[in-house]
């Protein structure tokens, strides 16, 4: 059978916005942009300035609802500037971004996205994650049609809160991680060879350039290590997500992740790249890479990435077999190289929790 891929284009740097006009002009006049409260503050006044003199016009500039629920997406496609607007512009973190994404494609609008925060590859890829009101895990939206285009203004994001800078390292960690393990001992065609194959590009870069990259987003000062750091966060992963099959996009990393989302409280202190970075120890514990384990558990180490269940304030035993009992049921563990099991989770996890009581032992 035939297939089709559709990669996004991107600009990045401090002026990226000035790009706008000449890259959105042909997709129509008017525009509709959906965002988050604080990245709509933060960007309106660039984007406004950009498309001054340009011919296009922004209808609305609307709330995304809080966050990436099909009620939020339904709430969206009534809104009459959206309807009739020619293209949507998504601007904010993931959440935002995703609803955005859902509601243009929906519509059948063509979408452009503004990262505001590289916490997430959601700018460039067509996946977009749902969730309950509640804030719990609720499934999927699959699409293989991504961003027109992605403005990622390095200004913007040096200005951002580091923390979001941290947690998007730590989900960009599991991409690599994550598409090898699950892909392992299948005949790949050449979508996903590809996309497998450039996925050590999310992580390399972030372990060379990513504690210089956090030093320079808490001075909020944009520099060529931030850009390495940023361009794997978006790009690189987005492009791994955008090539390969979903059965290949995530794996044992993000069922604890998604694992995490039911316990209420822990999951709401910790941002989702954080509690990700977490389960990519756990699943290089599980699948005894432990040269690469502990690579990443130093890293992890260096920036204040969690390393054990104390640093996501999982401190019961109800809560880590509950942990564990969502994480078995995600789908992220149907197509693995061999059967993931509770109990093989469980061990991994307290084998990890042995692994750092021992580094604490030798430090002291």
């Amino acid at each position: 059978m035939s297939y089709h891929v559709m990669f996004p284009n991107y600009t990045v740097g401090v002026d990226s916005y000035t790009k706008i006009p000449e890259i959105c002009r042909p997709y129509g006049k008017k525009i509709a942009i959906i965002g988050g409260k604080t990245a709509l503050h933060k960007v309106q006044n660039e984007i406004k300035a950009a498309l001054t003199g340009s011919g296009l016009e922004i209808l609305d500039i609307i709330w995304y609802g809080g966050d990436s629920t099909p009620e939020n997406v339904e709430m969206l496609k009534q809104n009459s500037s959206i309807q009739n607007a020619d293209m949507l512009f998504g601007i904010g973190g993931g959440r935002a971004i995703d609803t955005c994404k859902m509601t243009a494609h929906d519509l059948e609008k063509p979408f452009f996205t503004f990262p505001t925060i590289a916490s997430t590859c959601a700018a460039c890829t067509g996946v977009a994650v749902q969730y309950y009101p509640n804030g719990e895990f609720r499934g999927l939206y699959l699409s293989n049609i991504p961003a027109k285009h992605i403005f990622i203004s390095t200004k913007i994001i040096a200005e951002a809160p580091d923390l979001y800078l941290w947690a998007g390292i730590g989900d960009t960690l599991a991409k690599h991680y994550e598409s090898t393990f699950s892909s392992r001992g299948d005949e790949l065609e050449h979508f996903n060879a590809l996309g497998i194959n450039i996925s050590s590009l999310s992580v390399d870069p972030l372990v060379k350039y990513g504690k210089k990259a956090m030093r320079d987003c808490i001075a909020n000062t944009p520099s060529p290590e931030l850009e390495q750091t940023v361009l794997s966060i978006i790009i690189s992963t987005g492009l791994v997500s955008n090539l390969v099959d979903n059965d290949y996009n995530s794996s044992l990393a993000h069922a604890v992740y998604y694992g995490v989302t039911s316990l209420g409280k822990a999951a709401e202190k910790h941002l989702h790249g954080e509690i990700v970075s977490y389960g990519v120890l756990v699943l290089l514990t599980l699948d005894q890479q432990a040269k690469e384990r502990d690579r990443i558990f130093n890293f992890n180490k260096s920036i204040g990435l969690p390393t054990k269940l104390a640093d996501l304030d999982i401190l019961k035993q109800t809560d880590l077999e509950a942990l564990i009992q969502k994480a078995s049921e995600t789908n992220d563990l149907v197509h693995v190289p061999y059967k993931i099991t509770q109990a093989m989770i469980r061990e991994a996890i307290l084998e990890l929790e042995k692994y750092n009581k021992s580094i604490e032992a030798a430090a002291s």
